[in-house]
């Protein structure tokens, strides 16, 4: 950790360098100056803030408001509070998982289908594979094909299928952890964590389709081959036909399930899956209101 180091120059602190707007809240045009100071200073995780009275004096804010500034600022995960003697507000990392999960609840309500999520991995995900070539140890490879053993053969329950089709995704984070550019990483990241979670697929997952798992296979066995030969357009036209594939097979499938809950007449829930305690309970709720 490192001392104070605005101490002595209150001019820095004053870094509201973003457009002021009338109806902006004064937290937030103060935890922008803070934003705007940590770039500046160019300050890592574990430096600290100045101590809260500090920032009171220096921005001329009361001590509610800069309470408020410093809250949002945590709750973005960009700092981190500590109380008792050498506490105060340091300089935090968002985690990934945090990243992938904020944006998640973005699109919560945006009606994400199957086709959105594949048009972009159509485009992204050759690139990405192409981007591990010569990043890749014998244990890479490995770890690859050891995921692929869990989908060998065919699935004997419902809970197997589901397994099988997550591990299927696992194959390809593991391309993820390996790729060196951040952001398409992230990106790659992203859209396999809406293929693990989103409703409509975690229905497909629990419906056996042996032409999706063989032909994943297949093109994931074509892909290692590439990548052992340090072969990028190859890995980049096997990626895009397997991506082109599974989109063909998810959205049949995506068809068939959906249309058998509408004829159910319930669009979330078939016959023979009773709802949770939970979930009754909670239309209770609505009910009432």
């Amino acid at each position: 950790m490192t001392d104070n180091p605005l101490k002595g120059k209150a001019k820095d602190i004053n870094l509201v360098t973003r457009p002021r707007k009338r109806d902006r809240k004064r937290p937030d045009v103060i935890a922008d100056a803070l934003k705007d100071y940590i770039a500046q200073k160019r300050l890592r995780p574990g430096d600290r803030l100045p101590q809260e009275a500090e920032l009171i004096a220096l921005l001329g804010a009361s001590k509610g408001t800069v309470r408020e500034a410093l809250k949002s600022m945590e709750t973005q995960g960009l700092i981190a509070t500590r109380t008792g003697p050498g506490g105060g507000a340091f300089i935090d990392t968002v985690s990934e998982g945090r990243a992938v999960e904020l944006l998640g609840n973005y699109f919560f309500f945006k009606n994400l289908s199957i086709r959105d999520i594949y048009e972009l991995r159509i485009l992204l995900e050759p690139e990405m594979a192409a981007a591990c070539i010569g990043r890749m140890s014998e244990a890479d490879f490995l770890r690859l094909e050891e995921v692929m053993t869990y989908y060998a053969s065919q699935p004997r329950t419902i809970e197997d299928a589901h397994r099988q089709r997550i591990k299927e995704l696992e194959f390809h984070l593991v391309l993820v952890d390996l790729c060196p550019n951040p952001l398409l990483a992230f990106v790659c990241r992203f859209m396999i964590d809406l293929l693990m979670n989103l409703t409509v697929c975690k229905k497909i997952y629990d419906q056996p389709n042996t032409e999706l798992r063989e032909t994943g296979r297949n093109y994931q066995f074509r892909l290692i081959e590439a990548l052992r030969n340090a072969d990028g357009e190859t890995a980049r036209a096997v990626t895009y036909q397997h991506m082109c594939a599974a989109q063909r097979l998810m959205e049949e499938q995506e068809a068939e399930v959906e249309n058998r809950f509408l004829r159910a007449g319930n669009i979330d829930l078939p016959r023979d899956v009773p709802p949770s305690a939970e979930l009754q309970a909670l239309s209770s709720i609505v009910t009432k209101h």
